[in-house]
């Protein structure tokens, strides 16, 4: 299957993330590299692209997209991007991307199991080569844990009731694919619940991929190293596609934009504490209406953005 990326909010990322000649950014999430393309046409001459990405097949789609800039330009690595100050060593940016979230070409792809529209292996892996999958947490997971993972990132109210549902049937037999979960899904969510809303299995199995690929563990350290290695004066832009995403990017937005903190009684600062940013969007963008028109995954993004202050 070609790897089909279509580019959410991509003139908002140009606008917030302004690049120019001779500029070096890095995309923390490479995926099909349509951000990137855009964003290396406009760096050029001069400047520099670094993509990082845990999925292979989305780097080598995105080196053939890139190479037509010229393969002089531009950087990919496989590698999480938890990982993006060993990527960079002591090497510092003027801009950087995170674009969160599952790719559409990981959904199109039927056999990596993030899609319950099919029967395919429980699966998850953004990056394949770790050991982890949807199938060792559904048939290993105690009942408190898969009830945990599918009520804190899934926010399913009936993620008790979910999680018991399948404990009960893997003693049968061994859940080994996304059909055989969906039904178990749809047999504990009580059919009045069902009627409205999303597809009944769409939380779980968000839940589920964010905990194989420990997508929340590892984007608040990701972000803060992405703090560091931005030159003043830099941008930093991320796109979630969740609530819990986007609630943790803006906590750390805020951490980031906050002065002193000591209490007003006291004669002189001694907490240090000076805004490391600034803010650049006081409320998350979303996408146009005819945005999510040509692309209806789009419709839950959300971008916040910011400067780095120069001390």
């Amino acid at each position: 299957m070609s790897f089909q990326h279509q580019p959410v909010l991509l003139q908002e990322v140009i606008n917030y993330l302004n690049p120019v000649p001779g500029m070096v950014i890095l995309d923390c999430t490479l995926g099909g590299g349509g951000h990137a393309q855009a964003l290396l046409s406009r760096i050029l001459p001069g400047g520099c692209l670094i993509g990082l990405d845990q999925d292979q097949a989305a780097l080598e789609a995105a080196d053939r997209r890139l190479a037509l800039l010229g393969k002089a330009n531009y950087q990919i690595v496989h590698a999480n991007f938890k990982d993006l100050d060993q990527v960079l060593l002591s090497r510092q940016v003027d801009g950087i991307l995170f674009d969160l979230g599952v790719s559409s070409y990981q959904l199109d792809q039927k056999e990596r199991g993030f899609s319950y529209q099919e029967d395919v292996p429980l699966d998850m892996r953004m990056d394949q080569t770790t050991a982890l999958k949807a199938f060792d947490l559904v048939n290993e997971g105690s009942l408190q844990e898969l009830t945990k993972i599918i009520g804190e990132y899934g926010e399913e109210k009936w993620a008790k009731r979910i999680a018991s549902f399948i404990v009960q049937a893997r003693k049968k037999k061994s859940l080994h694919t996304t059909g055989q979960l969906v039904e178990i899904i749809k047999q504990a969510i009580p059919s009045g619940a069902r009627r409205q809303g999303p597809h009944p299995a769409k939380r779980t199995f968000q839940a589920l991929r964010i905990a194989v690929n420990q997508e929340l563990d590892v984007l608040v350290p990701a972000l803060e190293k992405g703090l560091q290695v931005l030159k003043p004066a830099g941008r930093m832009v991320v796109i979630t596609f969740h609530s819990l995403e986007d609630r943790l990017v803006k906590r750390v937005f805020q951490k980031w934009v906050k002065a002193c903190t000591c209490p007003a009684d006291f004669p002189v600062c001694v907490c240090e504490n000076r805004p490391q940013v600034k803010i650049l969007t006081k409320k998350p963008v979303i996408p146009s209406v005819e945005e999510i028109e040509k692309n209806p995954r789009a419709r839950s993004a959300k971008l916040r953005a910011v400067e780095k202050l120069d001390f």
